[in-house]
């Protein structure tokens, strides 16, 4: 499978999987200078990539950086992104400072991971009843705890 790639800013760094078992790819924030991103804050950060896959049956997925959330508090607002196969924009991440200090994002810093996973595709229909389960409608909590 391959993954087009259209850099968008001179800045902009490929997406780079840091061994050859990493599941995700890291993405580098573009940005023209440090961002500071203020406790309970929300900022977009730009990627300054495009990307275009040459299978219609996938999906990149945006996750954030295990050692950013860990160790400073910084994930993705929306939690997981997804990048439909037929989006051509440039990719941004929503992240979001969970912890009580101010966190600065400097041009070309790892600031979340992509994976490419398998989409299914389904049809949906409307139908007046669906089958039966044990479980039934029983939500939160219902199996026990």
């Amino acid at each position: 499978m391959y993954i087009n790639i259209k850099k968008l800013h001179d800045k902009a760094k490929l997406p780079f999987r840091a061994t050859q078992g990493s599941a995700g790819a890291d993405l580098f924030a573009c940005i023209d200078a440090d961002i500071v991103v203020s406790p309970q804050e929300r900022v977009l950060i730009p990627i300054g990539i495009a990307i275009e896959f040459d299978n219609p049956e996938v999906g990149a997925f945006i996750f954030p950086r295990s050692s950013l959330s860990s160790k400073f508090g910084i994930s993705l607002a929306n939690c997981v992104g997804v990048i439909d196969s037929d989006y051509r924009g440039e990719i941004k991440v929503p992240v979001i400072n969970y912890s009580n200090e101010p966190y600065t994002i400097h041009c070309g810093e790892r600031i979340a991971q992509m994976v490419i996973l398998p989409v299914i595709l389904p049809d949906f229909a409307e139908v007046d009843e669906l089958t039966e389960t044990e479980r039934a409608d029983g939500g939160f909590g219902s199996t026990g705890i």
